[in-house]
């Protein structure tokens, strides 16, 4: 028999040893007939799925033709009707985690928790394997357009869902997500999903460092950071107070960054202290209020008219040895390639926007199955593939790896899988080895 993704049996068997899949099996509990597949046979059906370039659940029809492929799993995928009959098991009634005047947060069921906790088996399972000492959390939420009934206004215009994630940027996983509906504030809650994001950190982490954009430039949420001894940069709303204190700032206080073109990027440190009573000047440890200024050169204009935009930063952090509040703003912006990356991969190269149902509860479960695809490709590539590899996206992983044709033998009750090329072979020979662990267990034929 063939099979055209004769990769992808190997990221399964990751999801195996981790142990995340015995872990959903005895936390998220759905009623099956007695031969029916198991949840963590479920996932890994879609897992399959998105890893080999599928969308949504009527393309299961089209896998579920590839025999070998289930014999190298040992079941079959599932029809695309089990699919969105297991994904609406997890629309639950819950109290809201969050409340507002025209919107809220929907609280999470026993079975979106356990989703949860096989994500944090996966993690434990990369930190054991390639730990971290540092955890550098990076929050921000995205929009996933959608024209379904049940998708609400979004902030730009359209309707839609805005999620929310925590991704912990040295490993590339993400440790939290919040499914949201489009009109609930992207600041709502934020201090919430820190603490929780935190708490999933798996032992061997020394160091927590918090970046986000001013959707979490919330007093509360930097109180308890700092309370926490928690270095953090977060985008502070430019109030007119701030700005003032800007344009106050001296001209010999700018120093240059760089030129870009046709604008000039200058950085300065401005003494501002809010005036809410929140913080006060006397205390131990104010915050840092860093600022970029970008100008146009002469004779040019931003879009709205103006020649000079303004960019600020709230930090606790010091300078580092030999550097400056540069390398902070520098460092702040860092996190452009690590969770808005993570929100391009899922949605444009996994399956986060294809939401499946009018429910609620499926369209979280699809989303946080999605992360925890996310999650176990990142482990994959960091425990079981060369270095070159490990910032690869889905679709080099799929070119090199995942989407490749491979002949499967039964021999003297062995099931032996063969990939056509040797660069092929000798890349799985090397995953399977850094796995440490036998073949698939298959069902008795």
């Amino acid at each position: 028999m063939l099979t055209a993704f004769g990769g992808v049996p190997l990221l399964i068997e990751a999801f195996r040893v981790s142990g995340a899949a015995g872990v959903l099996d005895e936390r998220v509990a759905i009623k099956r007939r007695k031969r029916g597949l198991r949840p963590s046979e479920l996932v890994e059906g879609l897992f399959a799925l998105w890893a080999a370039g599928g969308e949504r659940c009527d393309d299961l029809a089209m896998l579920r033709e590839d025999t070998a492929l289930a014999l190298l799993l040992g079941h079959s995928m599932p029809a695309p009707q089990t699919a969105r009959d297991f994904l609406e098991a997890f629309d639950e009634v819950v109290p809201p985690l969050w409340q507002g005047a025209a919107c809220q947060v929907p609280g999470e069921g026993e079975r979106l928790q356990g989703l949860a906790a096989a994500g944090r088996r996966l993690i434990g399972f990369l930190q054991e394997r390639a730990p971290q000492s540092t955890a550098t959390i990076d929050l921000d939420a995205t929009i996933l357009a959608s024209h379904k009934r049940a998708a609400r206004p979004t902030y730009d215009g359209r309707t839609g869902y805005q999620p929310v994630v925590a991704l912990w940027a040295e490993q590339d996983v993400v440790l939290v997500d919040e499914f949201r509906d489009g009109n609930v504030p992207a600041g709502s809650g934020n201090r919430r999903l820190v603490e929780r994001a935190v708490a999933a950190l798996p032992p061997g982490v020394e160091r927590i460092l918090v970046r986000a954009d001013s959707a979490a430039y919330e007093h509360d949420l930097l109180r308890w950071l700092e309370g926490a001894g928690h270095g953090y940069a977060i985008s502070a709303d430019m109030s007119r107070e701030l700005a003032a204190a800007i344009r106050a700032l001296p001209e010999t206080a700018w120093q240059i960054e760089r030129e870009d073109g046709d604008a000039v990027r200058h950085w300065a440190e401005v003494a501002y202290v809010p005036g809410d009573g929140v913080f006060a000047q006397d205390r131990p440890a104010p915050p840092r209020y860093l600022v970029s200024r970008v100008s146009k050169k002469q004779g040019r204009l931003f879009a709205d008219g103006g020649e000079v935009k303004h960019f600020a930063i709230v930090t606790n952090r010091p300078d580092p040895d030999g550097g400056s509040g540069l390398d902070l703003i520098r460092w702040h912006r860092g996190k452009a390639g690590t969770v808005e990356h993570s929100h391009d991969v899922l949605t444009n190269e996994l399956a986060a926007e294809a939401l499946p149902s009018q429910k609620f509860g499926a369209n979280a479960a699809w989303f946080r199955l999605n992360v925890l695809l996310y999650n176990l490709l990142s482990a994959f590539k960091r425990i079981a593939l060369p270095e070159e590899l490990h910032n690869a996206r889905p679709k080099r992983l799929r070119f090199v790896l995942l989407n490749g044709i491979g002949r499967v033998v039964r021999h003297a009750r062995e099931t032996v899988l063969r990939l056509v090329g040797a660069a092929r072979r000798q890349l799985a020979d090397a995953a399977r080895l850094a796995l440490a662990t036998g073949p698939p267990r298959l069902r008795p034929a």
